[in-house]
């Protein structure tokens, strides 16, 4: 996995599974379209994970089991879904929602890239020139490299903690903890908590069509959420659910499932359309998700800029001050 992700990594992987969809949509072996598309990948990075499913399923292994000899290259969410949609021969509609999924992911990181552009650009701006009246007064190069670097250094390590944070390949409890952070975070967590409710719900319905049995299909689905905090709270639910217990009086119990949630499930549960009932969670959790990321994106480039923007008029404040200041000591002389 790429250390900085860029739209296009997420449009790479949307073109990838678009091309999947099509392929085994008019009837082409999975064999067949693996070799297809290792051929002409839309990464080059592609090439060799592709290689490794090739080689996997030569050997007589399933799709699912080729997916995972490709180690960390597949987030778990693909992973699951199409585990569960081999298993239900709804390969095509689950590389098609994939497809969806990534394809909104680039369009929101373009356009918050874009916006993050301009504020960006006066904050450096702002740094630079903040000490340059000192520059021709002294005309010491090292002295202004040294006070534009104590700005700039703690900002693009702050920023590359960050990404590497957020990176999905560590372990359970560094992701619990980033998780238990982002969580606090207005707006974002929330958003990240519907997303994984979302992924949670359209991996359970795909594994319950495909006739997976609801204890292991729960476990599946929650690894597929993304939250380790969902993959925690369903993994203790084995020894209840061996028992007789139902998942709905679990999700009752549990303060990590919202209420609305608790409440579908059981409705659907009770009333046997359970397959309904969570591709409609699907949606409202997704849409709820997605407009509040939405705002996210919106408002932290705004944020940024009003910081930048004060930033400037305090340096222009502290540079006029100075300025009168020496005109008074002149006079006073």
């Amino acid at each position: 996995m790429a250390l900085l992700v860029l739209p296009r990594h997420f449009s790479s992987r949307a073109e990838l599974y678009q091309q999947f969809s099509r392929l085994t949509a008019a009837g082409i072996g999975i064999p067949q379209a693996v070799e297809i598309q290792r051929r002409s990948p839309p990464a080059f990075s592609f090439r060799s994970p592709l290689g490794v499913i090739q080689q996997r399923l030569t050997e007589g292994a399933t799709f699912a089991e080729a997916l995972r000899s490709t180690g960390n290259w597949l987030p778990a969410f693909d992973a699951a879904l199409l585990h569960a949609g081999e298993q239900s021969g709804r390969l095509p509609a689950c590389f098609d929602l994939l497809a969806t999924h990534y394809e909104r992911n680039a369009a929101l990181l373009r356009k918050t890239l874009t916006s993050l552009f301009y504020p960006a650009l006066l904050f450096h701006m702002a740094v630079l020139i903040a000490p340059l009246q000192e520059l021709v007064k002294t005309w010491n190069i090292v002295a202004y490299l040294a006070k534009v670097l104590v700005v700039f250094v703690p900002v693009y390590a702050l920023v590359g903690f960050v990404v590497v944070a957020l990176q999905g390949q560590h372990g359970e409890r560094w992701r619990a903890m980033i998780e238990s952070v982002l969580h606090r975070v207005p707006l974002l967590g929330k958003a990240r908590r519907n997303l994984a409710l979302a992924r949670l719900a359209s991996a359970l319905e795909a594994l319950t069509a495909a006739g997976v049995n609801i204890i292991e299909g729960w476990e599946l689905a929650a690894t597929a959420s993304g939250s380790p905090a969902i993959g925690k709270a369903v993994a203790g639910w084995r020894p209840q659910l061996m028992s007789g217990a139902t998942p709905a009086e679990m999700l009752r119990l549990s303060p990590v499932f919202p209420e609305l949630f608790a409440n579908l499930y059981h409705t659907g549960e009770i009333t046997g359309s359970l397959d309904d009932t969570l591709r409609r969670l699907y949606r409202l959790y997704q849409d709820d998700g997605e407009r509040q990321l939405q705002l996210v994106a919106d408002w932290t480039p705004k944020l940024v800029y009003f910081g930048v923007v004060i930033l400037v008029a305090w340096q222009v404040i502290q540079f006029w001050s100075g300025y009168f200041n020496q005109i008074n000591q002149v006079i006073g002389e």
